[in-house]
């Protein structure tokens, strides 16, 4: 097993070269406030005993457009009491977990209104990747897309 600060290398330099492969990111350099945004998500699921993040509180990580379509379909899945379209943990792209290691990327546009975030972390003993794009609204970052192996949660909603 590899050592522990070696594992965490291995994380930044695979969160970092996953932000490159974002489409329209310009590399700059990394936002305290979007890592912090980012931290607040992800370093809960450190915790053992952590559920996921509610998804009740769609707008406190999402943008309107997006957020609105996590809790329609909530709210439209209840009523039907069928299972949403959102069927895991979007943070994750998982249904279960178990993290014990995570690390952040993040880079701004020149504007610093948009930003690209990435975050790989070690999930029941695989390492994974995450995705997000994201734009700095007045309440703060907040996300506009998620995308993880499983595709994009935009997508998923149909959203353009």
């Amino acid at each position: 097993m590899p050592a522990p600060t070696s594992g965490n290398s291995v994380l930044r330099r695979a969160a970092f070269a996953s932000l490159l492969l974002l489409p329209g990111a310009v590399a700059m350099a990394q936002d305290n406030s979007l890592i912090a945004f980012l931290q607040s998500i992800y370093d809960p699921y450190k915790n053992k005993a952590f559920k996921g993040q509610p998804y009740s509180e769609a707008s406190r990580f999402f943008a309107p457009e997006l957020a609105r379509a996590i809790e329609r379909d909530m709210n439209d899945s209840k009523k039907r009491n069928e299972a949403p379209l959102l069927n895991g943990d979007p943070f994750l792209d998982a249904q279960e977990w178990q993290v014990t290691a995570i690390a952040y990327a993040a880079s701004l546009t020149a504007d610093k209104s948009k930003g690209a975030g990435s975050v790989a972390f070690v999930s029941l003993g695989e390492p994974k990747g995450i995705s997000l794009t994201l734009v700095s609204t007045p309440q703060g970052w907040r996300i506009t897309d998620i995308i993880g192996p499983s595709g994009s949660l935009r997508a998923l909603y149909k959203l353009k």
